[in-house]
């Protein structure tokens, strides 16, 4: 007689999900695994930028605050103007790759909730499909035309203030949103027949520990993230801002007033606070969209055809992954550089724990297919 933990072991060893459930380039696949993949190239996307270009680009902005307060101390109206224009572009360049890196992620996460709701979409499998598609392609054409808009520019634009970049980006943002109204059409039509039984899935039937580690893991770094925003809305937002204004306004009278050691104080202190915002914002959010991302995969467990040993190493990966990247980008306060590195670490065990996932759902997708051949 076997024993009740290898009875355990061997159901979930077989427990492989209905075919009828992830049909051969169906949608739910579609979505599935688009929606990885458009997670993990805005992940690493993220790295590269943070390694190779925000620092470096924080560096020159605050290098061209300082010549614009000596230019106004010196009276020079052309050197204002162009450190500002230096600045402008400056964020314009940093502003288009964190979009850019932002949406490209926000839609992989929208792709993989889509997913979930492809059993309670009803259309036909075919229009679904498109559906499917045209979402992907928009999701991929708005962030790439965004990245694009610092280095075309209004270069041959047919419109005045409006550059190709800016163009195939909303019509990215089209693609998008057409899908969503078929989307939501379709659970429309779910929702007024009464002809269809609630849609039966395996992701209410796995009860095994990587899912349940991704689950409980993720709704606890939903309300980590929740209770910092909460926390620094209520103690630290508004006093930021009153302290913003009050220190381009100091540096604006010490270069003004000819006081270079004012205006040199007001310009660091002006960083410091730069930095703080960002990393408070950078901590709130990613700590919330890990948390969507491992609630995300905790669901979609049935398809990652791995041994369970396997799927609790990428679900262990993740999950620290998730803490150790901003937990110590908020620690770049105090510790500088050695802390964005282990950030970076942090950001690089996810991107391999999702690799890993993906492996097991393509692997998933080869056996069923190889089954259905068979049965042919």
């Amino acid at each position: 007689m076997p024993s009740r933990a290898q009875a355990v072991k061997g159901s979930a060893a077989n427990f492989i999900p209905d075919r009828a459930s992830f049909p051969p380039l169906g949608a739910r696949r579609t979505f599935v695994i688009g929606g990885i993949l458009l997670i993990l190239a805005g992940m690493i996307f993220g790295d590269i930028f943070a390694v190779f270009v925000l620092n470096q680009n924080g560096a020159r902005i605050s290098e061209s605050f300082s010549a614009a307060t000596q230019a106004v101390a010196a009276g020079n109206v052309t050197g204002v103007s162009r450190a500002f224009q230096n600045i402008g572009e400056r964020l314009e360049n940093r502003g288009t790759k964190v979009d850019a890196h932002v949406h490209m992620i926000g839609f992989g996460y929208l792709a993989l909730m889509l997913a979930l709701l492809q059993p309670v979409v009803v259309l036909s499998e075919i229009a679904k499909k498109r559906l499917a598609w045209l979402f992907l392609a928009g999701s991929v054409l708005l962030p790439v035309g965004v990245f694009l808009i610092h280095y075309v520019g209004l270069a041959d634009s047919p419109f005045a203030a409006i550059g190709w970049a800016s163009i195939f980006a909303d019509l990215g943002g089209l693609f998008v949103f057409v899908a969503g109204i078929g989307e939501f059409a379709g659970l429309w039509r779910y929702g007024r027949s009464r002809t269809h039984p609630a849609a039966a899935d395996e992701f209410s039937r796995d009860k095994r520990w990587s899912s349940c580690a991704l689950l409980t893991g993720g709704a606890l770094l939903v309300l980590i993230g929740f209770l910092h925003g909460a926390y620094y809305a209520g103690f630290h937002l508004y006093a930021s801002e009153a302290k913003d204004q009050a220190l381009v306004s100091a540096m604006a009278i010490g270069a003004a007033s000819n006081q270079p050691v004012i205006a040199a104080q007001a310009l660091h202190d002006y960083d410091h606070l730069q930095v703080a915002q960002a990393v408070n914002i950078a901590v709130h959010s990613h700590i919330i969209e890990f948390g969507i991302l491992a609630i995300l995969l905790g669901l979609f467990q049935p398809y990652v055809f791995l041994s369970e040993r396997w799927k609790r190493i990428w679900a262990v990966l993740l999950l620290l992954g998730s803490f150790i990247l901003p937990f110590f980008v908020f620690m770049e306060l105090r510790w500088g550089l050695l802390a964005g590195g282990i950030a970076d670490v942090g950001g690089l065990l996810v991107v391999i724990a999702l690799f890993g996932m993906l492996t097991g759902i393509l692997r998933n997708i080869g056996r069923l297919d190889a089954a259905d051949e068979v049965a042919r």
